[in-house]
């Protein structure tokens, strides 16, 4: 499936109307992050649009739950970052969580944040110390999907709610943690198959920079390329896969020693943009021009959107880090005794030379 250029897929509902389909299935069973969005009807420019939730998706309630119901005004609240705040979709969705929490009037010495730089043993010491702190409510980005058992445990023992953005955890939701807010990975790997079958008319060779491993996302994003590509374009060839931690310098070292052993390449999949980005530069160092490799890749960052505006990346499938706004309103409806969804996906628009220039400012 593709979006509108420049625009949210249309089958999308705001999250109150997401989670009123939810309650009543219930019933039957760089870094500027804050610029304009795209249209849908969320308050806020360039806020997150959460999809419909699915006819009997599973849901959770604070009765459910067994926690107890606060003021998120004079709550402790935690926030946990997996990465450091170099790469822009981290440093936006960071600012969008502590922008949205001054937003409601949480004293911002309620309000604890960390940064595990990656580092995934001192994101679960991060995380407990928060527990052990007094907060009520954990918001966290997490860098792997698997280990959190600790966590879970400490967290359990007083009912303090979790919200996973960006990746998901493997663990039982309304037990473990509440809820997963974030894109469809498998379709955004889908959507990114689609435009490099377009971009290569449906032939050629291809290589997939992955993004870290050990995380849904990455796992998700290569399975959705790979069985589109197979279901849609047979006869393009994904010769190379390496991973390139999400970063630009490995994105960029490794597409050096992709363009030496792999000098016919004509595509490259990169699972970010700052990947994408880094693989410009290992392109133009080995002197190749602007479209002679089509570069697709994921996130929506303003320098990847002006890539394709200058000709060296084909399109950007985005991912919307602005997870404030839906976070803190899903916290809210929680702790009203609402029911919330187990997922909360959001709907992400698409960026290529159709409107990569009108609607750069949308980028983050």
């Amino acid at each position: 499936m593709s979006a509108m250029s420049g625009r949210w897929r249309p089958a999308v509902l705001t999250l109150g109307a997401a989670l009123l389909l939810a309650s009543a299935s219930a019933c039957a069973k760089s870094e500027d992050s804050d610029t304009a969005g795209g249209s849908g009807t969320s308050a806020s420019a360039g806020a997150q649009v959460a999809q419909s939730a699915a006819p009997g998706a599973k849901s959770c309630t604070l009765e459910q739950f067994g926690g107890t119901k606060i003021d998120l005004k004079t709550a402790k609240v935690g926030f946990s970052q997996s990465e450091k705040e170099a790469n822009p979709f981290r440093i936006a969705e960071t600012k969008s969580i502590k922008d949205e929490a001054a937003k409601l009037g949480i004293p911002a010495g309620n309000l604890q944040t960390t940064n595990a730089n990656s580092q995934f043993n001192k994101q679960i010491s991060d995380v407990e110390q928060m527990i052990d702190s007094g907060v009520q409510l954990l918001v966290i980005a997490p860098l792997n999907s698997d280990g959190w058992d600790s966590v879970f445990a400490k967290a359990s023992a007083k009912k303090i709610p979790i919200i996973t953005i960006d990746r998901k955890i493997n663990a039982t939701s309304c037990t473990d943690y509440l809820t997963f807010i974030g894109s469809d990975f498998e379709e955004q790997g889908k959507r990114a198959a689609d435009k490099m079958a377009a971009a290569l008319g449906n032939k050629g060779t291809v290589a997939i920079l992955l993004g870290a491993p050990g995380n849904n996302v990455t796992t998700l994003r290569t399975k959705g390329f790979k069985d589109q590509i197979a279901k849609v374009a047979p006869e393009i060839k994904i010769s190379f896969e390496q991973t390139g931690q999400f970063s630009r310098e490995e994105g960029q070292k490794v597409s050096e020693q992709l363009l030496q052993s792999n000098s016919d390449i004509n595509g490259i999949y990169a699972e970010n943009d700052e990947m994408a980005l880094g693989a410009e530069v290992a392109l133009k160092g080995a002197g190749k021009k602007a479209g002679d490799v089509k570069i697709v890749s994921i996130d929506g960052t303003k320098g990847a959107v002006q890539g394709i505006v200058d000709g060296w990346i084909y399109s950007v499938i985005e991912s919307n880090p602005r997870f404030g706004p839906l976070a803190f309103e899903t916290a809210t409806k929680f702790f009203n005794g609402e029911p919330i969804p187990e997922d909360i996906i959001i709907s992400d628009r698409e960026y290529d030379e159709s409107n990569a220039k009108t609607d750069l400012n949308s980028a983050y």
